[in-house]
């Protein structure tokens, strides 16, 4: 069997050495170089032509993000993160992950060592899952690659002006390559679009609230992290947070958010099957269900509930864009799905299956 090719990036020597000792236990695996900074993994990954590149995230030390955005738009290379999981840290993952890396893992901070074998086996995983991502699918999401943000920028922003009533709701699902593939949906909707969204991403608690904070920048919708009681509106994303469970129920005229910390479904918390089937009770609202690219089978059974308790379309990304095409597979077995769309196409779709695109049209 063909070994997988591995570029370890990090400015320690010693986190450098550990990547490399730990993942090369695995008989597939080989690291054929070790970059100490940006320019160094650039021109390695052009020299060296690795399967996967892993890349320590260390902040304020930007030149990872640099790195990988370089990589990204040159030689277009599967990229894992090693998040601190500090707040930097998370700001610098996100960031990367909406920049073309395809997936992350949290490691612990210098404050409690460097040890890192706890995580062997989940990196030595990603890495043979990042290994088999083509490599049309890695060029597909990144035609467009995010650029940085600044506060006051963002400010400028014209946003959509939050609706109380609406009758129609937009539920989406997602795992690994979520984040990119959100903001070229949430991005992509105009500043008018009238109904709410609520979104699973599966992330780890405040990795979230990073998450809607940078799709709020790039986006014409109003994006949040949700909260308990929330009212939800027209005109917003709503982010399930990390570790909770996300539900909406109707109390009178109103739709509220609640959240949870019952048992995961599927391995999640939040859950994609536990957002869907609290959507398909909501009979007096057109439903629209959604699922992108992620691992496993989470959203599947819940779409196919709704989608036989009267939905109104259900959509999956299609394998083209897909990071990883688990979840939208799983409910394909289902024979659920109307609809496959690519990444780039699903806002135009969303807006097609609410009417919102004819009335576009009308105006």
């Amino acid at each position: 069997m063909q070994k997988i090719k591995v570029l370890v990036v990090a400015t320690s020597v010693m986190m450098r050495k550990q990547i490399s000792n730990l993942i090369t236990e695995d008989s597939i695996i080989e690291v054929i170089g070790a970059a100490r900074n940006a320019s160094e993994a650039v021109s390695m990954v052009q020299e060296l032509r690795p399967d996967v590149v892993t890349i320590d995230i260390e902040v304020p030390e930007l030149n990872s993000l640099v790195a990988l955005s370089s990589i990204m738009s040159q030689r277009p290379t599967p990229i894992l993160i090693l998040s601190s999981g500090t707040k930097d840290g998370i700001v610098a993952t996100i960031t990367g992950l909406q920049n073309g890396a395809v997936d992350f893992i949290s490691r612990p901070t210098q404050l409690y060592g460097l040890d890192l074998s706890h995580i062997k086996d989940e990196l030595i995983f990603k890495i043979k899952h990042a290994a088999q991502i083509p490599l049309r699918t890695l060029i597909l999401n990144n035609i467009t690659v995010s650029k940085v943000i600044t506060g006051q920028q963002a400010e400028d922003n014209s946003k959509t002006e939050c609706i109380e009533e609406f009758d129609q709701i937009i539920a989406i699902g997602c795992g690994v390559g979520g984040p990119k593939a959100l903001e070229i949906v949430i991005s992509s909707l105009p500043a008018n679009f009238p109904y709410p969204l609520l979104i699973v991403q599966h992330m780890p608690p405040k990795y979230t609230k990073v998450l809607a904070e940078r799709l709020k920048r790039f986006s014409s919708v109003q994006v949040v992290e949700a909260k308990n009681d929330q009212l939800v509106l027209g005109g917003t994303a709503y982010i399930a947070p990390g570790n909770c469970h996300m539900t909406v129920v109707q109390q009178g005229q109103e739709y509220r958010i609640k959240l949870h910390r019952k048992a995961p479904v599927n391995g999640h918390r939040p859950s994609v099957d536990v957002l869907f089937d609290s959507i398909s009770g909501l009979k007096s609202l057109k439903q629209h269900l959604i699922l992108m690219t992620g691992r496993g089978n989470d959203g599947s059974r819940g779409m196919l509930n709704a989608k036989q308790a009267g939905a109104q379309s259900t959509l999956v990304e299609s394998q083209e864009t897909s990071i990883i095409n688990e979840m939208a597979e799983a409910a394909m077995a289902l024979g659920c799905v109307d609809d496959e769309v690519p990444s780039h196409l699903l806002a135009s779709k969303v807006m097609e299956v609410t009417g919102e695109l004819a009335n576009k049209f009308d105006k």
